[in-house]
C-alpha cells in the first residue's frame, strides 16, 4: 500500500478521533460543533464507500445519448461517491442511535464513540474485490 493511499484511508477514523477529542472543548464551542458535525456527515460513509471502492468502479456511468461529454463519467462517478458517502453516514448515525436508544444506553458520546470505532474498523478492513462483469446470459462458467 502506498503512503498516500494509507493517508487517505486513515482520514475518516482520524476525523472521528478528532471529534471525540473536541468533546473536551466547552459546550458552545463552534470548533466542537464543526468537528462533530463534519465527522457525522461524512466519516462513516467515507470509510464504507472507500471499502467498497473497487467494486463501485467496475461499471462506470454511461454518457447520455444526446450529448457526448468526455468528462461525464468521471464527474458522474465522483458525484455518486459523494452522495453515497453522505447517505451512508446519515444511515449509520441513525442505526447506531436507534440501537443505543433501544438498549437504553443512548448518549451523544456513545454514538460518536461507536461510529468512530466502526469507522476505524472499516478503514483497516481489506478492500472488496471487484467481480468481473458478466459477458453473456446465464450463470458464469
Amino acid at each position: 500500500m502506498a503512503p498516500q493511499e494509507l493517508v487517505v484511508r486513515m482520514l475518516p477514523p482520524f476525523g472521528g478521533w478528532l471529534a471525540l477529542a473536541a468533546l473536551t472543548l466547552p459546550g458552545g464551542s463552534p470548533l466542537r460543533g464543526a468537528a462533530v458535525a463534519l465527522f457525522l456527515a461524512a466519516g462513516p460513509g467515507a470509510a464504507v464507500v472507500g471499502l467498497c471502492g473497487p467494486a463501485l468502479r467496475v461499471r462506470p456511468a454511461h454518457t447520455p445519448v444526446e450529448r457526448r461529454d468526455p468528462g461525464f463519467a468521471r464527474r458522474s462517478d465522483l458525484l455518486e461517491r459523494l452522495m453515497l458517502t453522505l447517505f451512508v453516514s446519515v444511515a449509520a448515525v441513525m442505526i447506531v442511535a436507534t440501537v443505543l436508544i433501544a438498549t437504553h444506553a443512548f448518549s451523544a458520546q456513545r454514538v460518536l464513540l461507536t461510529l468512530t470505532l466502526l469507522t476505524t474498523l472499516a478503514a483497516f478492513s481489506p478492500r472488496l474485490r471487484a467481480s468481473p462483469p458478466r459477458t453473456g446470459k446465464g450463470s458464469a462458467p
